[in-house]
């Protein structure tokens, strides 16, 4: 007697994706100094008809909703899980920018570790050497730098 096929929630969003229709979803990830490039990145792949997925705060800048230490970090730790979930969700990962700092390095690693393929708008930088070649057309060069 055979048993019926047990899918992963991972096979299971792929699969509600698909019967959805959606188009690809691209996780934007790179360290917060390349907010500039980010939205550059993201009008980018909007434009070729991708559902763009990316940081939506920069901590470095002053804001109201993190001047309180003890606040910044309840909300950096919340912000740290909204954005493995943003990977989690997506296709596939950009990495914005010509830096990778430890914080960038963790999201290439946990996206590596959701089999998750990765292209880089400077593919110089990436630490594996092995992400995917830029999608036809590239990155442009106003999103590179």
């Amino acid at each position: 007697m055979s048993h019926p096929q047990l899918f992963t929630p991972e096979q299971h969003l792929v699969a509600a994706k698909q019967g959805l229709g959606l188009p690809v979803i691209v996780a934007i990830c790179g360290s917060t100094r390349f907010m500039d490039a980010m939205s550059k990145a993201d009008l980018q792949e909007t434009a070729a008809g991708r559902i763009v997925v990316r940081p939506g705060c920069d901590m470095k800048q002053p804001h109201a909703l993190w001047g309180d230490p003890a606040d910044a970090e309840a909300l950096k730790h919340r912000l740290d899980e909204l954005h493995r979930a943003k990977i989690r969700l997506a296709d596939e990962v950009l990495i914005v920018g010509d830096y990778i700092g430890n914080s960038t390095r963790s999201e290439i690693d946990y996206a590596r570790a959701n089999g998750k393929p990765i292209r880089y708008t400077h593919p110089e930088v990436d630490p594996y050497g092995d992400g995917l070649p830029p999608v036809a057309g590239g990155i442009p060069p106003e999103v590179q730098g």
